[in-house]
């Protein structure tokens, strides 16, 4: 029984990334000694697989790549056109935040090679969606994709950070990131006319 106890346990790197994962959701601080404590090992082995804290943080900063990667294979058959796409993205995005929000406070992993080389990829193929959307109606072609790109970042990392302190029901959070990003960038209906702060037409 003892011998399939351990057998069932997952491998120690596996354990540790589990348990820094959860140490860090809740508490962004937490020390290296905590997370060995949770994933039951001591430091000295936590070490051994990631000898700073750097290492352990830039290894998840990597596994919420490939989550994110996952979450959002295959979405592109489902959807009928660009913007169901985006909100399909969002929607599989968006549940990631219970366990990858923490990252956000690490502003040293942007300049990664690694990091940065995914981060870009990722832009990329978001960025090629937006003019898209541009392309069939669904956003204004005069707001720039960067901004869209920039906005939704944003509006992802909002609602993560209100969902984990509670003043938005996670449930809630794809429904409203996507209702403030569209509405705020949605075409204007063609008989339209904007007009600048001030200024007479």
């Amino acid at each position: 029984m003892r011998d399939a106890e351990v057998s069932a346990r997952p491998p120690t790197r596996e354990a540790i990334l589990d348990a820094a994962l959860t140490a860090l959701a809740a508490n962004p601080g937490a020390a290296l000694g905590a997370i060995a404590e949770r994933a039951g090992v001591g430091r000295a082995t936590l070490h051994r697989h990631f000898p700073a804290r750097a290492d352990l943080v830039r290894e998840l900063a990597l596994m919420s790549v490939r989550e994110i990667d996952n979450a959002v294979a295959g979405l592109e058959d489902k959807a009928a056109s660009a913007i169901e796409l985006l909100e399909l993205i969002v929607e599989a995005v968006i549940p990631l935040g219970d366990r990858y929000h923490f990252l956000a406070r690490e502003a040293w992993l942007e300049s990664d090679p690694a990091i940065e080389r995914e981060i870009t990829r990722q832009t990329k193929s978001l960025w090629q969606i937006i003019e898209q959307c541009k392309h069939e109606g669904a956003i204004d072609v005069a707001v720039p994709s960067a901004w869209v790109v920039g906005a939704l970042d944003a509006l992802i990392y909002t609602s993560w950070s209100l969902a984990a302190e509670g003043h938005i029901a996670p449930k809630q959070s794809a429904a409203l990131v996507l209702r403030t990003l569209l509405s705020g960038v949605a075409s204007a209906p063609a008989d339209t006319t904007v007009s600048s702060p001030g200024v007479s037409s």
